[in-house]
């Protein structure tokens, strides 16, 4: 029988394509590999939304998670989080969008593996804060009752954006066709999350970093920059709307970077 003789080093790397751990071990510099970028998409959202900033991502040699985010409650939604943030091996920084941003604040709190916190045009709570009261507390969001449609299920009430209002609310700098689709395959959120209240923030002990949109009709610029303030965290601007990520994937990108070679 013949056996093909493969060089030692093509076997390690045809074995490290295969598991999807070439992009980490490869990349990694004299401190180890690169963090793991796990990616929480917020309300009326899904994970595809980081797409542009995946691929971008990956050309870097990042390893990347994007999960779903249930939106069924920050309770839940946080400690569904935590248990997909359990089984990442080594260095996380961990992104949210919109409510992705409060859903990450109470997930990483006691976490040693996530070492940098960045919030896209998102939600960056204290202990105590809710959804509604944060939105309330500056002027400028179009998100409001108006805005919203409300559909019953077992145990609750879903919430989604008008088809109507949802580029104009939403993403107003994001292509006609692409927000239609956005606005089509939404997923809800549970109404109730809207009062309920954060934990201990994980930004208390984790550095973060802040992209604020300054086009923002969901989350104004001026409740991003408090929020950002208040965390201490470093802070960039772009102009964009609420989907930055979507819109300015570049920028987004580069402050991700930014955070996980600052924290490497």
């Amino acid at each position: 029988m013949f056996v093909r003789k493969w060089p030692v080093a093509h076997l390690l790397l045809s074995l490290a394509l295969v598991f999807g751990v070439a992009g980490s071990a490869a990349a990694g510099s004299d401190h180890g590999p690169k963090p793991t970028v796990v990616l929480v998409h917020g309300a009326f959202a899904d994970a595809s939304g980081w797409n542009d900033v995946i691929h971008r991502l990956q050309r870097k040699g990042y390893p990347v998670l994007a999960p779903a985010n249930p939106l069924r409650g920050v309770d839940s939604d946080s400690a569904y989080l935590r248990s997909v943030l359990a089984t990442v091996t080594g260095p996380i920084v961990l992104v949210g969008h919109s409510y992705g941003g409060f859903v990450l604040t109470n997930a990483a709190t006691g976490n040693p593996n996530v070492k940098a916190l960045v919030y896209v045009a998102a939600f960056a709570p204290d202990a105590g804060d809710t959804v509604g009261g944060l939105s309330m507390q500056f002027p400028g969001s179009r998100l409001g009752p108006d805005a919203l449609d409300f559909r019953p299920y077992p145990g609750g009430t879903d919430s989604y954006i008008k088809l109507s209002l949802f580029r104009e609310v939403f993403a107003a700098d994001v292509t006609p066709p692409t927000a239609a689709v956005m606005a089509r395959s939404q997923r809800p959120a549970e109404l109730n999350t809207l009062g309920q209240p954060s934990g201990v923030p994980a930004w208390k002990s984790i550095p973060s970093w802040t992209l604020v949109a300054r086009d923002d009709l969901v989350i104004p610029a001026a409740a991003q920059r408090f929020m950002a303030q208040r965390a201490g965290a470093h802070t960039a601007e772009v102009k964009a709307s609420h989907v930055a990520m979507i819109s300015r994937p570049g920028p987004t990108t580069d402050l991700i970077v930014d955070a996980a070679e600052q924290t490497s």
